[in-house]
Parts: C-alpha cells; structure tokens; sequence
C-alpha cells in the first residue's frame, strides 16, 4: 500500500473540501486555512464535523445525511436560528457562527458553531472516564438545563413565529407518523404496533402546560460536560420547534436507564447506568420542583417518547439500508427489530394510563 494522503488531501465524505472552504475564508473569517475536516462519531442523523485550521482553532460543522433525506427533515435553517437565538440566554449552546443555505458549496445546506471542548457521555465508557461524584452531579445539571430552557420567553428572544405554539403533541403524532409510514425498506412498512400506539396516543392527548422551546431529543449524549458534570452545551438541535415542555422530559426519562432496568431504550450499555447517576424518580421530582409544572402524567410523554424513538429509528433503518455510508453504524443490523421493541414500550406505558 501506498503512503497514506496528508490530512488536509484525504476525503471526507460528505465535504466539499475546495467550497468548505472557500466560503468559510469568506463567512467565519476567524478561520484560517487550509482546514482539515473529521467526522466525529456517533451521529444517527445529521452529521457533524470537527474542522480545524492552520493555527489549531477547531469549528464544529452541522450538516444533512448524506442520502435518504426525508421532506421537511434535516433543516439546517431551523437549527442555526434557535442556537442563534438563545446565545445570549444563558441556556448554554455552541457559538452561531455561519449558515450556508446554498447547496453549490457543499452539495446541502450546513453551518458552523463554535466547537465546545468537553464530556460527550455516549457509553458507559465515556461515562467512567467522570467521577460518581461527576456522574451524580450532571443529572441534576441535566435537569436545571432543561428548566432554564423552558423557562425562555420564546418571544422575548424572537422566536415567537418560530412555529405554532398549540397543539403540539397533535402536531408530533402527524409528523412522525407521516414519516414512519414513509420509511419503508422493499416496499415494506415497518411493526403495525407503532401504527396501535399512535392511535392510542391521538386519543389520550394531555392538555398542553404552556408553552415552551421543545428541543425534541433532550438526553444525555446530546450535551457536552465538564469533568464536574456541568451541562457546558446542549447540541441537536434538528427537530427542536415551540410546543410542550413535558414532552422533552418524558423522552428523557425514556432515554435515562437505571441498572436494574431489563430492556433499554438504546442499544449498547446505556451510559446512566453506572452508579452514582441519579434515579429517574429524582430527576422527575426535581424538575417539577423547579418548574412547579404537574408531572403527574409523565407517562403518556414517557410512551410517547418511546413511540417517537421507534418512527426515529425506523427512519435511521432505512437511511442506512438504502447504503447511506457517513455516521455511526454500530448495531445497525438490530435496528427492525429495536423498532418492535420500543412500539411494545411504548403501548405498555400507555396501556397503563
């Protein structure tokens, strides 16, 4: 074999390398070129970047799936605007720093935010890497997080016309059905539980407790921490929008897995389960305690988050069925029947309200 390319000459795929990095030359000028591009690891979805200039100073770019983009899906747009938007919050985010909504660049929209050093708690190997003290302290930084976002005035920001504020889980049940029922491998849709539980959920809707910034896949892993556990960025922002706060807290309930738990959300060892992280029934109580909101029907949101996990999944099933190559392939091959699993989740929880 040959000599392996420089850094800076390899491909990447998904970067235009020539148009990256023109346009940043010219749009985040704090950027010094040549660039070197790396995909990081562990993206079911959008993808991301760390780019890194001549003088070591590394960006971090946002864009699309490479293949197999569903309508409506994958809005770099909406990302950049709610990072935008809350940067001066207090909410901790990445730095907005550049959006590139035309496709001759890079071959789809993108942008770059300022890359946040830190903890990304993916497995339970990144997980040991923290302290129990560390581990215990980041669920309630994960919660008070969480608080401090849904206590934004969306108007205050000018985020108020970002999207309808009512409605919300209505809207949910639609969107995510639609693109569940578009998400077919051979022709074949995927387990007709997730048709029974969106029934099911359509007619056992909560009221709606005000109104808030929804992130859509608040968890763990799409956050970035210190070695003492703080929250220093929330990240993922793909399917953020206005609507019901519970809803982000049940489905990271649903994601947070306790040690003595039998079946969990993800695949792989799930990272809270590691002692010294907190229970789900603290990190319930704590919530409510800040907010003062009424949890007292966490299990409808705790369905519907396994619901819309499994209409995630089936879609990420289908992406890399289709050969879709750029983003983390581990455990693809479980995924159809993961999809089952987490329908039959979420029609239990909802089966016992």
């Amino acid at each position: 074999m040959g000599a392996p390319l420089p850094a800076d000459e390899q491909h990447v795929e998904g970067i235009d390398r020539a148009g990256v990095t023109d346009w940043m030359a010219t749009e985040v000028p704090q950027a010094k070129p040549p660039l070197t591009f790396e995909l990081i690891a562990g993206g079911r979805s959008n993808l991301t970047y760390r780019v890194t200039d001549q003088a070591g100073q590394s960006f971090a770019l946002r864009r699309p799936p490479v293949s197999h983009v569903l309508p409506t899906a994958h809005d770099m747009k909406r990302e950049y605007t709610v990072i935008s938007a809350l940067g001066g919050t207090g909410v901790p985010v990445p730095v907005a720093l550049g959006l590139c909504t035309d496709p001759a660049v890079n071959g789809a929209p993108f942008y770059v935010m300022s890359f946040v050093e830190g903890h990304i708690l993916r497995d339970a190997q990144a997980a040991a890497e923290l302290s129990e003290a560390s581990r215990s302290h980041a669920g309630d930084s994960l919660i008070d997080t969480l608080a401090a976002l849904h206590a934004v005035d969306v108007d205050t920001i000018g985020l108020g016309d970002f999207a309808r504020r009512d409605g919300y889980i209505e809207r949910q049940l639609k969107r995510w059905h639609g693109q569940f029922s578009q998400s077919t491998v051979d022709g074949v849709r995927g387990p007709a539980v997730i048709d029974q539980v969106h029934e099911l959920l359509a007619s056992r809707i909560p009221e709606q407790q005000g109104v808030s910034i929804v992130h859509g896949d608040y968890r763990l892993d799409n956050t970035v921490l210190d070695d003492a556990g703080t929250v220093q960025a929330i990240l993922d922002w793909e399917i953020c929008t206005l609507g019901d706060p519970l809803a982000d807290l049940g489905l990271l309930l649903v994601y947070w897995a306790e040690p003595d738990d039998r079946d969990q959300a993800l695949l792989g060892v799930a990272p809270t389960a590691l002692p010294g992280f907190s229970r789900r029934s603290d990190l319930l109580a704590r919530y409510a305690d800040i907010t003062g909101r009424d949890v007292s029907q966490i299990a409808y949101y705790r369905a519907f988050g396994f619901w819309k996990l499994g209409c995630i999944l089936q879609g990420v099933h289908v992406r890399y069925a289709g050969g879709a190559a750029a983003g983390d392939r581990s455990g693809v091959e479980q995924f159809a029947a993961h999809v089952g699993r987490l329908g039959e989740r979420a029609l239990a929880e909802v089966e016992s309200l």
